[in-house]
């Protein structure tokens, strides 16, 4: 009989894997660096996790589930254009975790070798947001408080796009959402 895995060593395990893909991106992190970290053998490691892919999977999804509640939004206790600003915030991939940016400039960099960590980032990451944004607006519609018809998908895209060029540009993240809100909201708001 196998004995139990402890759970505060993998816990981090994938701590130490987090911090590793910051620090060195996915290439050229190792079992052997992350085993280090950890304060494990490499033999431990492998226990748990057959690749590095395997481990890194699991530290995204470490991540990805304690993020889960960023992608629902109240809206009976915000006006409507508050609502639209608090789901543009939450498109900020820096809005859980500070690293996000790097993360996932690293992914979009293996995508050639390693198409499956942007798939996965996809999923867990960038589609719940996106989709955040545009159930909102699909609510925001029903109610009367935005133009009938909107290309949700293109707005949230645009959005979510801001975020990554505020960055490149060394913009401050905080003046994003206002700054986005104070362009988009005159052409949603239904005609008066």
């Amino acid at each position: 009989m196998a004995r139990p895995r402890d759970a505060e060593l993998d816990e981090a395990i994938i701590r130490a894997t987090r911090n590793r893909l910051v620090s060195d991106g996915y290439a050229r992190m190792t079992i052997g660096d992350i085993a280090a970290d950890a304060k494990v053998s490499r033999p431990t490691l492998y226990r748990r996790w057959a690749t590095k892919f395997d481990l890194v999977v699991d530290a995204l999804d470490y991540g990805f589930r304690q993020q889960e509640d960023l992608y629902t939004l109240d809206l009976s206790r915000l006006a409507p254009r508050d609502a639209f600003a608090e789901a543009v915030r939450r498109l900020d991939p820096a809005y859980y975790n500070p690293d996000a940016m790097v993360l996932m400039a690293d992914f979009a960099g293996e995508t050639i070798r390693t198409p499956e960590l942007l798939e996965i980032l996809r999923e867990h990451a960038v589609e719940p947001r996106l989709a955040l944004l545009e159930n909102l607006l699909g609510e925001l519609e029903e109610l009367g408080a935005v133009r009938a018809g909107l290309d949700r998908r293109t707005i949230a895209t645009l959005c979510f796009g801001s975020y990554f060029a505020a960055f490149y540009r060394g913009d401050p993240r905080e003046d994003i959402a206002p700054a986005v809100v104070a362009a988009l909201w005159p052409v949603l708001a239904p005609p008066s």
